[in-house]
């Protein structure tokens, strides 16, 4: 039962397009739907925990770290022409590359850097 814990499923790595990293080279961008309170204890733990379990952070406490220097931002996302793969795009549903979205989102990044 590797998902029973209250936000286990809440986070997943940034495989979609359009997100521009501010971070180094280096960094790694998970998401989650809905604009959320980073600070909000079970948001930063499904966090911290997402990123030990990707392999991102070696221990649970080095996935806190990882998140204290992390980057938060919140946008919006959806697929394009019914594809699986979000794209960021602004308010409006509108893409950097001007294609209009389906299922507009609301999303969450947190930028960290990969040791």
């Amino acid at each position: 039962m590797r998902d029973s814990r209250k936000g286990e499923c809440l986070w997943q790595e940034w495989t979609g397009e359009g997100y521009q990293p501010s971070l180094q080279s280096r960094s790694v961008v998970f998401f989650t739907n809905e604009h959320v309170d980073v600070e909000h204890d079970i948001v930063r733990r499904a966090l911290a925990s997402a990123l030990q379990r990707e392999g991102v952070a070696d221990s649970l406490g080095g996935g806190y770290r990882l998140v204290e220097e992390g980057s938060v931002s919140c946008g919006h996302a959806g697929e394009v022409d019914g594809a699986y793969e979000l794209h960021a795009c602004d308010e409006h549903g509108e893409t950097l590359y001007g294609d209009e979205v389906d299922n507009l989102i609301e999303v969450t990044w947190v930028e960290v850097t990969a040791p």
